[in-house]
């Protein structure tokens, strides 16, 4: 038996008046994922347990089949494990984002959470400058990819609250500054990194080409390692995952799963689905188990982008769940999970703590018929009545087969 999880972060949203109070879901074009609904079993699963932020590293490590509140520690751990980086018992990690801060009216706001998806090679660059000029024994700075890195705090702090920065968006920041004693030294390393990032050539240029700068680090999502078994030793299984993300490549290694490196894979409107499609389709033909992970939806809803959205899920529709049911069923008998990990509405702008609409789908018709739809949306899901909650139980459920 091959099982794969088909997941497009952030597809689902909420109904919107520009597409006549239609979900983007509704209104994509997705012959394929209603292929499923119409032939799989549909349904709502609550991914995000009731006391925890609605980010990705809570939802997916809820897909992936674990219970956050037994495993979860914050963000930012499971993307060291991608970027290699040893982290210690008392080690913290933090995500740092290279952002733009604006000015206005003696207020400071979030301009850009991406500083312009500022490009890998650039934000290298900036996060090397940090390195030489403000790393220590204390503090280490590691590149990853576009705005996204990772700050290491040596024996630091992991009970500070912090937003993350796509949660504040054209929004003020300086009530989100911490200054509590605690904190002191946080504060310190990103006032010194906006006054070396300020001057830097790497933003003279943006600016001079008319792009915002990366005039600003934000840390947040810290955490240390967290301890949890593998999904071999949970399930038996072996397998992949791909994502152009750290985060969840990082959940994969603590899941003991291969990661696989997809040419092309950005995080971003233009990744390569069809490569992640076909690197998945190869993957299983020595392994159990793959865990496709696309990006672009959240992206897209992150910046309000609505065109952007409907793209990167008709992209994901048809390069890469149409490529995978073309395939698969040349390897034998499977099972498909397909689903967002959380809500991302375009309106709002960040991440919702609703249930998110999924299909299970077996070659062997395993599963329920009396819940099928016509196609795959938030309304025929909720239509449907079958709920999922705790949603970490999914996994189980399409391992199983049965629902029971």
């Amino acid at each position: 038996m091959k099982y794969i999880i088909l997941l497009g972060d952030g597809m689902s949203d909420e109904p919107i008046a520009e597409l006549n109070g239609k979900t983007p879901l509704q209104a994509a074009h997705t012959p394929n994922m209603d292929r499923l609904a119409q032939q799989g079993t549909i349904g709502l699963a609550a991914t995000v347990p009731d006391a925890f932020h609605p980010g990705s590293d809570v939802a997916n490590l809820s897909v992936f089949g674990y219970d956050p509140a037994s495993c979860y520690t914050g963000r930012s751990p499971l993307e060291a494990a991608s970027m290699g980086v040893e982290l210690g018992p008392e080690d913290v990690a933090f995500r740092l984002n290279l952002v733009t801060l604006g000015q206005a009216g003696g207020d400071i706001y979030m301009q850009d959470f991406s500083a312009g998806h500022i490009s890998t090679a650039e934000a290298k660059e900036l996060i090397q400058c940090l390195q030489d000029e403000l790393g220590d024994d204390e503090f280490q700075f590691y590149p990853g990819v576009s705005y996204r890195h990772l700050m290491v705090w040596r024996g630091g702090r992991d009970d500070l609250k912090i937003a993350p920065p796509h949660d504040l968006t054209n929004q003020s920041v300086l009530d989100q500054l911490l200054r509590t004693a605690e904190a002191m030294p946080l504060m310190q390393i990103t006032t010194s990194a906006q006054l070396l990032l300020k001057d830097h050539p790497v933003n003279s240029k943006r600016e001079a080409a008319g792009k915002p700068p990366a005039n600003s680090i934000w840390l947040w999502g810290q955490g240390k390692r967290p301890q949890m078994p593998t999904l071999h030793e949970k399930f038996g299984l072996s397998g992949a995952v791909i994502s152009a993300v750290d985060l969840i490549k990082g959940l994969g290694i603590y899941a003991g799963l291969d990661v696989i490196e997809v040419p092309g894979a950005t995080g971003y409107l233009d990744t390569n689905y069809l490569g992640k499609a076909e690197a998945a389709i190869k993957a299983l033909k020595t392994r159990d188990f793959v865990y496709l992970h696309v990006e672009a939806p959240d992206e897209a809803a992150h910046g309000g982008s609505l065109q952007d959205k409907l793209e990167a899920i008709e992209r994901f529709d048809k390069d890469v769940v149409g490529t995978v049911m073309a395939k698969i069923g040349s390897l034998g008998e499977y099972r498909i999970l397909l689903l967002p990990d959380h809500p991302t509405p375009v309106e709002k702008m960040t991440h919702t703590k609703d249930p998110v609409p999924f299909v299970l789908y077996g070659s062997e018709n395993e599963f329920n018929s009396s819940y099928r739809a016509s196609e795959y949306s938030e309304p025929c899901a909720k239509a449907s009545a079958l709920s999922v909650d705790p949603g970490h139980t999914l996994m189980s459920i399409m391992v199983s087969g049965q629902f029971s």
